[in-house]
């Protein structure tokens, strides 16, 4: 691979913080735009590449079934990347900033209903069992806190405060943020502490598996799917779908926009935004449900 673009990787990693899925999307980008521009036969220049090189790798991708989403993306990597060469002095302009990228349509995210939510979470266990309990406080901490999986993995045991109802996140970019949380998940993580002990005394990580070892990605989404899939949920499902829903109901029951962007560590208040277009739209719903004449057409 280009050293400049190993370089620009490193930077993004290391200095920028951007997460591991960014930097292997971009680096995957990078190295399939330098395959296009030297076959993989020489060195690529990269002050040598014009606005036409650029358009031309996105023709060749469009035509090969990428989407729009996909290649907004990877000019965006391009963008970044010739910023950053700009930065250094290696180029005196970015050709990629001439390369209109097409609108995509944000995507509303896909909720569980709170009838769906509450059947799970009302869900009786056998609480002497560990790791029905800790399944259970999966869900709970996923939909009463709105962090993500990552974070969930990642929660250190001296960072759940049972006495003060909170506890910290590490989040993105290595940010740390306090979320707040009731008597319910207090009493809940109580209960999971007391037969973790037993499993595993002493663990710097809050949630474990009977071993002791730490969670990984995949168990969770197991974990998450087969309690929704069992509750008959048949929208998408996964743990991302558990934080959209927590959002939308903090929203629906008049929490500030700002605040929302707070809990869920958003860097911008336009991210947290889409969250009051599915308000919205659940608004509407309800009332052309609900309304008389909602549905009656014109003569």
């Amino acid at each position: 691979m280009n050293a400049a673009i190993n370089n620009f990787l490193h930077y993004i990693r290391l200095e920028l913080n951007l997460s591991p899925l960014t930097v292997d999307a971009y680096e995957g980008d990078l190295q399939q735009w330098e395959q296009f521009l030297t076959g993989g036969n020489e060195e690529l220049d990269v002050a040598s590449v014009t606005t036409s090189d650029i358009r031309a790798w996105l023709v060749q991708l469009s035509k090969h079934g990428h989407s729009q989403r996909t290649l907004r993306r990877k000019v965006q990597a391009l963008r970044s990347f010739y910023k950053w060469l700009m930065r250094c002095g290696v180029v005196a302009s970015n050709p990629a900033s001439a390369v209109e990228m097409a609108r995509v349509p944000k995507r509303l995210p896909q909720l569980v209903r709170t009838s769906d939510i509450d059947g799970i979470l009302d869900s009786e266990v056998d609480e002497n069992d560990f790791e029905q309990v800790r399944n259970k406080l999966i869900m709970m901490m996923l939909y009463h806190t709105g962090m993500r999986r990552a974070e969930l993995i990642e929660l250190q045991d001296k960072h759940v405060d049972t006495a003060k109802g909170e506890l910290k996140v590490h989040g993105k970019r290595d940010k740390d943020r306090i979320i707040p949380f009731g008597t319910e998940l207090a009493q809940w993580i109580e209960k999971y502490r007391k037969l973790r002990n037993c499993h595993a005394l002493g663990c710097q990580q809050f949630f474990v598996r009977p071993s002791g070892e730490p969670l990984y990605p995949m168990l969770v989404h197991r974990i998450v799917t087969g309690a929704l899939e069992q509750a008959g949920v048949t929208s998408k499902r996964s743990p991302h779908v558990l934080r959209h829903s927590f959002a939308t109901a903090m929203l629906n029951h008049g929490a500030t926009l700002n605040s929302v962007k707070e809990l869920l560590g958003h860097e911008s208040l336009a991210t947290t935004q889409i969250y009051t277009h599915v308000t919205f739209s659940e608004l509407k719903n309800n009332y052309k449900l609900a309304h008389p004449r909602a549905l009656k057409k014109g003569g």
